[in-house]
């Protein structure tokens, strides 16, 4: 799974994926310093991997993780190939989701590429470049399928479907916007249609800001947009989340503390993209690794074992599941087995987010 970091120039992106990433990308005070995505595997946190790992003491602990790009800056334009627009498109088409950030604070010392501080049209700019790279796609969809409807009427379906979508395009609305079957979605799943991706909105904002609860005049107006569409809307100051993301795990906990903050933005983030893209993870316990396992929503135990080894998949007998919270209870998994908390699961079991297994196959 991939999300795309986007965004208008100097809105914070690379700053922000350096803290995500820890790694040293360019972030200048210009446009276009970012051209080719930069790409970054970020662990997922999840503080139940260490609580297991104290019943445990194994010899590695492993999170999940989840791939981020860094895309370079939209313009006004982009969509007819201004800032190498065409380029950026393309990337954004290669992601599931899109992390979407927005600049709300003000800073004289950084220049803001539309010439003042105003989110919702930054945002509108954004959606609106998004939107003209989708409506060149359905109306060259949208002829082929006309054509072809006049000698198979198999394509009626299509057709009207191509049309809803063009007059959701037309009235600026983003295609995430609409209530679309599953069936109408897998019909044009292989356009890689830009506005149908869902979007993740990061409000970054200034220290200040942060350290003062959090919270500003612009927020609120993302907020409101963000509820129209259905997404949601992430709070961080990238600058201080740079400065977080060179830290230990120890005195990152301690920084947050002194901030009064119970997580980081990046956590919040990153959590946040998880379910953005429907995932969830469960976890394998034993004395070499504790390590987490990203999965889909509603996936089944056999294809959950396929997650580690395919082999698994195709010879699986079983699951031995315990919930993550019953395991820390008992104290150990002899002392699960003997108070009857760990079930025997088969092949139609749904794993559910936390769920400790242990997989029994044969091949």
């Amino acid at each position: 799974m991939k999300l795309g970091i986007i965004g208008l120039p100097n809105v914070g992106k690379s700053t922000l994926f350096n803290a995500l990433t820890a790694a040293e990308i360019e972030a200048e005070n210009y446009p276009f310093c970012t051209i080719e995505p930069n790409v970054g595997i970020v662990q997922v946190p999840d503080n139940r991997l260490y609580k297991l790992a104290t019943l445990i003491n194994p010899e590695r602990i492993i999170p999940a993780t989840i791939e981020f790009f860094d895309i370079a800056g939209l313009v006004r334009g982009a969509s007819k190939g201004e800032g190498l627009g065409n380029k950026f498109l393309a990337h954004i088409r290669e992601v599931t989701a899109i992390v979407h950030v927005v600049r709300c604070f003000e800073n004289d010392n950084i220049t803001h590429v539309e010439g003042s501080i105003d989110p919702i049209n930054d945002i509108d700019i954004v959606n609106l470049e998004l939107l003209l790279a989708d409506l060149e796609v359905v109306n060259n969809r949208l002829g082929r399928v006309e054509r072809s409807l006049k000698g198979d009427k198999s394509y009626k379906h299509e057709y009207e479907l191509l049309n809803r979508l063009k007059e959701s395009i037309e009235k600026e609305i983003p295609l995430r916007s609409l209530d679309l079957s599953y069936e109408e979605r897998k019909l044009i799943n292989g356009l890689g249609l830009l506005s149908l991706k869902p979007v993740l909105y990061v409000c970054n904002i200034s220290e200040e800001d942060l350290l003062a609860g959090g919270d500003n005049k612009y927020i609120k107006s993302v907020r409101e947009y963000a509820k129209k569409e259905g997404s949601e809307v992430i709070v961080a100051s990238a600058q201080i989340e740079a400065e977080i993301s060179q830290l230990e795990r120890e005195a990152k906990e301690e920084f947050l503390k002194e901030l009064g903050l119970k997580e980081s933005g990046l956590d919040r983030l990153i959590n946040a993209s998880y379910n953005l893209l429907g995932l969830i993870s469960f976890i394998t316990g034993k004395v070499k690794e504790v390590r987490a396992w990203t999965i889909k929503k509603g996936t089944k135990a056999p294809q959950a074992a396929g997650k580690i080894h395919s082999d698994m998949e195709r010879g699986f007998i079983r699951a031995e599941v315990i919930n993550y919270a019953d395991l820390l209870k008992a104290g150990s998994f002899a002392n699960a087995k003997e108070k009857g908390l760990v079930r025997l699961e088969g092949k139609d079991y749904v794993i559910k987010d936390g769920d400790v297994v242990l997989f029994r196959f044969n091949v």
